[in-house]
């Protein structure tokens, strides 16, 4: 895909059903689309929608080996609901051999290369071969991500971004969840707006930032999954 024609789909879908984007990317992009799930709630809306257009879209599951029980619980609930064939992606060195490697805690020194390593190079390896990628980028998220459209080009990847939800408030996506009765994850509603590893993550207390409860007091904001936006 082209600049000018992401440029052009993002325009024609943004403010768009979610389910006319995912159509026409299913389309576009058949065999050669990859929807990644965090399993949190945007994956759990994205699992369902995608149903209908699931001989197109291949499903990957990252395993960075450190998620919350509860994420783990809510994949095993969807791949169950709705007969996933999940194609499952790990860091070539478990936590163990990583902390032989590279010393203990290294998401405590150096999240940046620990996400590298237990995040990035996993999306790397599941993206080979694809032209699309479907994520759970919502504008809502945070500043960083309030910029975000229906379409956009990771030229870095050589891929095209496909994100269906990027217009959706938190209470869109939780309503539609209640209205399907699609699982999704149990800390959404212990004080988790944004659930990563369990290092690397904490509850947010009332009016903080949703993603403080991310990397807290270190800065960091972003795992590296989504580079900034060429503009």
């Amino acid at each position: 895909m082209t600049r000018a024609e992401a440029d052009e789909a993002a325009r024609r879908f943004d403010g768009g059903d979610p389910q006319d984007l995912l159509a026409w990317a299913a389309d576009r992009f058949a065999g050669r689309i990859v929807l990644t799930c965090s399993w949190q709630m945007q994956s759990s809306v994205l699992i369902h929608m995608t149903r209908p257009f699931a001989d197109a879209i291949r499903v990957v599951d990252l395993d960075t080996g450190l998620l919350f029980p509860e994420t783990y619980a809510t994949r095993d609930a969807l791949a169950a609901r709705y007969g996933l064939e999940l194609e499952t992606f790990v860091p070539e060195r478990t936590v163990a051999e990583q902390a032989a490697d590279e010393g203990p805690e290294l998401w405590a020194r150096d999240p940046d290369r620990c996400c590298a390593l237990r995040k990035v190079a996993p999306l790397s390896r599941a993206l080979e071969g694809a032209d699309a990628w479907i994520t759970g980028i919502r504008r809502a998220q945070s500043d960083t991500r309030a910029d975000a459209r229906p379409v956009e080009l990771d030229e870095a990847r050589g891929v095209a971004k496909i994100q269906p939800l990027v217009a959706w408030s938190d209470e869109d996506v939780m309503g539609y969840l209640y209205a399907h009765d699609i699982p999704y994850n149990p800390l959404h509603d212990r004080g988790y707006p944004s659930i990563g590893c369990v290092p690397c993550t904490r509850a947010v207390a009332p009016g903080e930032d949703p993603r403080a409860g991310r990397w807290a007091g270190t800065g960091k904001t972003e795992c590296g999954l989504h580079l900034p936006r060429a503009s």
